[in-house]
């Protein structure tokens, strides 16, 4: 028999395992082939008690979207007072990868799911919000680095630098989340891949890297 529930914070710690259990199984079977009643067996209770909580599977998949994208871009908010733009970028990266790579099931359906597993509609009110977009952090600071001529003369769209800067750290988190314990891949460092990666690109990118170096 499941626990009673008696107070609020008992009914926080539930929705939290059911968030859980709901992300780790959309991660390993796929969205569409988890049922409500699967997750509830997961933790252990009925499916019933998840409808006292979410009214049906999409809620519940829009509630894990909200909370890890949340989380995400939260993390980044003390980041984002960085006063230099060049190392403000690089410490978004950085937080980005320490998120992808800390919390992978949270990655894996914020971002390597075949498709976008939040209704758009719903997150309107948080896309280009910089408390509650991580995206919308990133593209922040390059424009303003795009203001101040930081950036090679021949780049003329910021939101192209900013999609080429996050391209580059979800392909590293990525790999290392799909195939990090792969043992026929003689994998360096992480920290070192991603180190190099940030490198290369800002080179590429900045109208004068010697001074960022």
């Amino acid at each position: 028999m499941p626990p009673k529930i008696k107070s609020p914070e008992d009914r926080e710690k539930l929705r939290t395992s059911i968030l859980d259990a709901a992300r780790s199984l959309f991660v390993a079977r796929g969205i569409e082939a988890v049922s409500m009643r699967e997750i509830a067996r997961q933790i252990n209770y009925s499916a019933t008690t998840l409808y006292h909580h979410f009214a049906d599977k999409e809620a519940l998949l829009q509630a894990v979207c909200d909370e890890d994208f949340l989380a995400l871009a939260s993390g980044m908010r003390e980041i984002m007072q960085i006063p230099d733009l060049i190392t403000r970028i690089r410490a978004l990266t950085n937080g980005y990868a320490r998120f992808a790579l800390q919390h992978p099931n949270h990655y894996r359906l914020m971002f390597m799911t075949p498709r976008a597993p939040c209704n758009l509609e719903i997150t309107q009110i948080q896309q280009g919000n910089t408390e509650q977009d991580a995206y919308a952090q990133l593209k922040l600071v390059v424009q303003e680095a795009f203001n101040a001529s930081l950036f090679k003369p021949e780049l003329a769209n910021f939101e192209l630098i900013a999609q080429t800067l996050w391209a580059g750290i979800h392909g590293v988190c990525s790999l290392e989340i799909a195939l990090g314990h792969e043992t026929w891949i003689q994998w360096t460092d992480v920290e070192e891949r991603l180190g190099l990666m940030q490198s290369t690109v800002l080179n590429g990118l900045l109208r004068h890297p010697e001074n960022f170096i």
